[in-house]
């Protein structure tokens, strides 16, 4: 595997090297740079994208609320059957009572 020389030109054709620059940075920076302080206006061509986002955003939402609603009710039920069983069905809760008072 033949190593890898690094060498620094000094002078080519009796002219120095360009002084470098960092255009990857720059590049990087100067659009940020360049809308700070701005107010930025989305391009009307996209709003069928942005609406189609929206509709996937809010069904993803909806996703979310319903599967923990379903996971709330599901517990509550457990909880409901467990208490039914550790407390031995003896209607514990004042007010309810299955039987008619005679």
């Amino acid at each position: 595997m033949p190593d890898t020389i690094e060498a620094e030109v000094l002078e080519i054709d009796g002219s120095p090297p360009p002084t470098p620059n960092d255009p990857e940075h720059t590049r990087r920076q100067d659009p940020w740079q360049a809308m700070r302080g701005r107010v930025v206006n989305l391009d009307r061509r996209w709003w069928p994208l942005w609406v189609l986002l929206g509709i996937v955003a809010l069904g993803l939402i909806l996703t979310v609320g319903v599967v923990i609603g379903a996971v709330v009710i599901v517990l509550k039920i457990v909880g409901g059957v467990l208490r039914f069983l550790i407390g031995g069905g003896g209607g514990s809760r004042a007010g309810i009572s299955l039987s008619r008072p005679h």
